[in-house]
């Protein structure tokens, strides 16, 4: 019995509950500088993108914060010693970590922390170089070591990029600093080691597994947890679906369907599950049918007024269905509404964004290669 009580409390020691902090959105700096229409036009880092730049043991759990009213979530991590702080958005589509630094000519790094490695101790130079391409922001610098602290987790010699650029003006209006990747090694830019491998190699997380939980609109309690599954957010049960590739998050789906009529991916296709794309997805042609059966054109503009009646979109994944609702799926902002989808042309691709994660608790999990999914309704 002493020993049952000991382990437990040994286990609740390793979980972290921090409150989230809430910032100044991306959609209010735009509107405040009269931006907003040409940034969504020009600039929709939900394009998702970033995959094609030819297109353009511890538990510690990350506290995250909303982005452009939409979706898009970030924290704060630690950098140098003394500690530097940044926040960072927590991406599962990509695998590298950078901050802007002072060595960054970009209008973007001008009212960003920069990170100056002639202030910690511990900071490490290489004569390597690293660029990365998003599509709708990139950035190019050096690559240096130093200690990373993810809340209680401290990664001594993490390699990260030191940002010398950062072109255009997305990462200018970017409520957050960097980029901290969750993807595979095997997308990594420059071959850099990603911080959640780092942690699994240094036995710093209890499992080798992460887990999101991403709130909807200006609800707070977004986390990730790194090395545990929150139990309070699995009481659905959890659907394990294996990985077709140990790349980005990508599973294969089999189909999407309206009103049990499938209107996409009929014979499977293949899907990725991305917290940095903020809406969902797909080929132009899927996401034509999608917004042509909920009474849309390309624009994607809906009237508010029968969004309520709109049908749940549901999408098949090792052969069990999780829907995403009208409520998931419509984003109203300024008294307009428009649906959450997006048209990405590669490979009969979908990219299963904040839109789809909103609903599900998502368990990241490195150790058997495989995405677990428990609904949040």
């Amino acid at each position: 019995m002493k020993l049952l009580l000991l382990l437990s409390l040994v286990a609740l020691s390793q979980c972290l509950v921090v409150s989230l902090r809430k910032g100044k959105s991306l959609r209010q700096s735009l509107k405040e500088h009269g931006l907003l229409e040409h940034y969504l036009k020009h600039n929709p880092y939900n394009l998702a993108s970033k995959y094609f730049p030819a297109l353009a043991s511890t538990v510690s759990s990350e506290p995250l914060e909303n982005y452009l009213d939409v979706s898009t979530y970030y924290g704060t991590i630690s950098i140098g010693t003394p500690a530097q702080d940044f926040t960072v958005l927590f991406d599962t589509g990509s695998s590298n970590l950078w901050v802007p630094s002072v060595y960054c000519s970009s209008e973007a790094c001008t009212n960003h922390n920069l990170f100056n490695p002639a202030d910690s101790s511990t900071f490490v130079s290489t004569n390597e170089n690293v660029s990365i391409e998003y599509g709708t922001g990139s950035m190019t610098g050096i690559l240096g070591y130093d200690t990373v602290v993810v809340e209680d987790i401290t990664i001594s010699q993490q390699i990260f990029g030191l940002s010398e650029t950062e072109p255009g003006d997305f990462f200018y209006y970017t409520p957050f600093d960097g980029i901290l990747g969750l993807a595979f090694p095997s997308i990594s830019s420059s071959g850099a080691t990603p911080v959640f491998d780092n942690m699994m190699s240094e036995d710093l997380v209890s499992q080798d597994l992460f887990s999101v939980y991403l709130s909807n609109d200006d609800e707070s309690g977004s986390f990730v947890l790194f090395g545990g599954i929150d139990d309070s957010y699995t009481s659905a049960g959890i659907s394990w679906i294996p990985l077709s590739a140990e790349t980005y998050w990508q599973i294969t789906m089999d189909s999407v369907s309206m009103n049990d009529e499938v209107l996409a991916c009929s014979s499977s296709c293949q899907a990725i599950i991305d917290t940095g794309t903020s809406l969902l997805a797909g080929p132009t042609s899927a996401i034509d049918n999608i917004l042509d059966a909920l009474g849309s054109d390309s624009s994607g503009e809906i009237s508010c007024d029968s969004a309520s009646s709109l049908p749940d979109i549901v999408f098949t994944l090792n052969g069990n269905a999780f829907s995403v609702p009208a409520s998931g799926y419509v984003v109203e902002s300024d008294g307009s509404c428009t649906l959450g989808f997006e048209s990405v042309d590669v490979d009969d691709l979908w990219i299963l964004g904040d839109v789809f994660i909103h609903e599900y608790y998502v368990i990241f999990d490195r150790a058997n290669d495989r995405v677990g999914l428990s609904s949040l309704s």
